[in-house]
């Protein structure tokens, strides 16, 4: 990565997080379904057993490394944005945290961690080589047989969202390739992906997949209607969505899929 462009890109992030409300997007209706589905797949890799030290790497302001922490795991944090350290740093938790840049955490020594979390990194860095080295970085830190967990921003959930629901198409088609793929850029702020990019980016990295779920399914689709349930009615759509969210059918459509890895 060029130099001053990642001093450029890291500023666009800095001036976004200062501004975006991750917290509030994740305690909306619509963002808790992705909240409720990541911590559901998280407990079920740690398995109850306290003694498993998570890493969550690019942890924001906090959300997932307070949730656990307040459950009695050991949880060390990496994050890139102050603004969003201290929002998290206020929050009173026991949690480690450093800043750093997921693309260099040799502050982190090898096999350290049994889970390791990447669920903001890789939306931000642009092309296939970072995000190798962030998933490389994460596998270092993770012990042997460690479980790494990564977030990915969907190609089609962000053509069908913004191409066509809010009428961008044909000043868009500039950024799509002959098959709708985004082309991402250097100083953009998101990358969206293929499910065909992200099996690349394992085989590239050396991890095996365990499972690999639809984290919001159609939730974002349906903000205005979700919004509109009951609580018992919402309940359901809850109930609906884990029982559907390893379809295969709904991975590529979702807006963020997670994909939960093993360290070869």
């Amino acid at each position: 990565m060029n130099f001053q462009r990642s001093n450029t890109k890291i500023s666009l992030l800095e001036d976004y997080y200062n501004h975006f409300n991750e917290d509030h997007r994740l305690q909306t209706r619509h963002g808790n379904v992705e909240f409720i589905t990541n911590i559901k797949y998280i407990e079920e890799v740690l398995h109850g057993d306290k003694d498993k030290t998570i890493l969550d790497i690019g942890a924001g302001t906090g959300a997932y490394s307070v949730y656990f922490d307040k459950q009695g795991y050991k949880v060390t944090a990496v994050e890139l944005v102050p603004h969003n350290i201290d929002v998290f740093k206020a929050k009173g938790s026991n949690v480690d945290i450093h800043q750093g840049n997921a693309l260099d955490l040799s502050f982190l020594p090898d096999d350290s961690f049994d889970v390791t979390l990447v669920f903001g990194p890789i939306y931000h860095l642009m092309n296939k080589e970072d995000k190798v080295r962030a998933l490389l970085e994460a596998k270092r830190v993770t012990k042997p047989n460690g479980i790494i967990l990564t977030s990915y921003y969907m190609n089609e959930y962000a053509v069908i969202s913004y191409a066509f629901m809010k009428k961008h198409i044909l000043e868009s088609k500039g950024d799509l390739t002959e098959d709708f793929h985004v082309i991402n850029k250097p100083d953009d702020l998101y990358s969206m992906v293929r499910l065909e990019d992200i099996n690349e980016y394992n085989e590239l990295a050396g991890l095996n997949r365990v499972k690999i779920i639809a984290s919001d399914g159609p939730s974002d689709y349906l903000r205005v209607f979700i919004n509109a349930l009951s609580e018992e009615e919402y309940q359901e759509f809850i109930a609906y969505h884990l029982a559907t969210c390893e379809r295969p059918e709904l991975l590529g459509a979702s807006s963020h899929v997670l994909d939960i890895t093993k360290k070869k």
